[in-house]
């Protein structure tokens, strides 16, 4: 490996580090967001709070803290 490329990557620009990345861009492989199963809760077993827990989250407000 030549110490050129080393060099040549150090006094890239923003500018060109921006251009590369547009260029880039389309081929990026971006999945689509599938929304997350519902499960009843009759159907979830066996997951068990702390009592400590449930009075810290019980003793928070609705939203904010």
């Amino acid at each position: 490996m030549s110490n050129h490329s080393a060099t040549r990557e150090s006094e890239i620009s923003l500018a060109e580090l921006r251009g590369d990345c547009a260029r880039m861009a389309p081929h990026w492989v971006v999945p689509a967001k599938s929304a997350p199963v519902r499960v009843a809760p009759s159907l979830i077993h066996g997951v068990t709070v702390p009592a400590a827990s449930a009075r810290l989250i019980d003793a928070m407000s609705e939203y904010g803290d």
